[in-house]
């Protein structure tokens, strides 16, 4: 027998069921990344993550005679509804096992946890901030999951949400970039050449870790300004800002984190990071002092540098920016003589200059991640 049960986000047992169900689920695969738990656990916890402070949220698992094997959210992100004057909701955190009686009954409760709210259009998977990574892998399956920047899922997903009639609403696209065949094109060269020699934007590069945590604040309210044209654009809480640059900083290298500023104001920022996804497959989700030591041994032993944020302010592009930008990522490949692949991580189809950029910078377009939509 088959049964949805809604989780008590205040019972330790039910959460427990809801984070150890995807470690059950993919402990076998090779190409899974694990989360930390403690970042796990967040997500359900509604003292602690911000998001909670304005949305609702509920979580659901599928049981089937006492065992479970699905688990789904519902989200209604109300400041994106406000924004962009929608009634959308989003579905996050589905895993299933090849079970299509139990990806059906998940995302019945969905629909109907939605229409009990005047919700009229289903999207997803969509998560609850920038860091949670957009979309249903549907090409690259055989690669490593990139840290838990991007998501992982098994092919049946696709086939899953798409005989329940959801159908495209948008393609994230990550573009692999081997150090060997990177190039600056001249053209790009000269207009960030051209742009600093104006004196109107500047390089920001980071004495230390110390000096990147006190620019914090500037860079997290410049990211909250960058991608008010973008898909999936709201205006963040301050909570929200802190959380994300709290959770980026922990990772962060100061010598991968640049920014472009005018008049000593942020601008434009890259955010690139040393890629650990090995340690953290061998953590296997647990943080402690021996893993810890692990992943900080990583940054020095792997071969790839992951960019997961790129952006400029809007009245900032076309005057250079851009290019600055991506001359900057040239130069930390070359110039730290460690690395031997660039991964630029989840890219919109909708921005069609920045995809047009990274062909030029002969990437490699090798894993993509759909966001579906449907009317309810």
């Amino acid at each position: 027998m088959l049964t949805i049960q809604r989780v008590d986000t205040d019972n330790k047992a039910q959460v427990r069921r809801f984070v150890q169900f995807y470690y059950n689920l993919y402990k076998d695969c090779p190409q899974w990344v694990p989360p930390l738990y403690i970042d796990a656990y967040n997500q359900l916890n509604r003292k602690k993550h911000p998001f909670h402070e304005h949305s609702d949220v509920d979580f659901f698992l599928a049981v089937r005679d006492g065992r479970d094997v699905g688990r789904i959210a519902a989200i209604e992100n109300k400041p994106f509804n406000r924004y962009h004057d929608t009634r959308h909701v989003d579905f996050y955190l589905f895993d299933c096992e090849d079970d299509p009686e139990a990806a059906t009954a998940l995302f019945t409760t969905v629909f109907e946890w939605a229409k009990a709210r005047g919700l009229d259009t289903v999207i997803g998977p969509k998560g609850m901030g920038p860091l949670d990574g957009y979309g249903i892998q549907i090409f690259g399956h055989e690669h490593r999951q990139t840290m838990t920047m991007l998501n992982y899922n098994y092919t049946y997903y696709q086939s899953f949400v798409e005989a329940l009639g959801f159908t495209k609403e948008v393609d994230f696209v990550s573009c692999y970039l081997p150090a060997d065949s990177f190039r600056i094109p001249e053209r790009v060269e000269r207009i960030a050449q051209r742009a600093l020699e104006r004196g109107h934007l500047q390089v920001k590069r980071f004495k230390n870790k110390r000096e990147l945590v006190q620019w914090a604040p500037r860079i997290g309210e410049a990211y909250n300004k960058a991608f008010v044209r973008n898909w999936e654009y709201y205006p963040f809480t301050p909570r929200e800002i802190d959380f994300v640059v709290e959770n980026i900083m922990t990772v962060a290298d100061h010598r991968l984190i640049k920014v472009i500023v005018h008049d000593n104001d942020v601008v434009g920022f890259l955010f690139a990071f040393h890629d650990v996804s090995a340690a953290l497959q061998r953590a296997k989700g647990k943080l402690n002092p021996i893993t810890l030591v692990d992943l900080l041994l990583e940054m020095r032993r792997t071969d790839t540098v992951v960019a997961n944020g790129m952006g400029i302010l809007p009245e900032f592009q076309g005057h250079g920016g851009n290019a600055i930008l991506y001359f900057e990522m040239g130069k930390t490949l070359l110039s730290f003589n460690q690395f031997k692949h660039v991964e630029m991580t989840q890219v919109a189809e909708t921005t069609e200059q920045m995809r047009a950029d990274l062909k030029n910078l002969n990437g490699v377009e090798y894993k993509n991640y759909r966001v579906y939509r449907k009317s309810i």
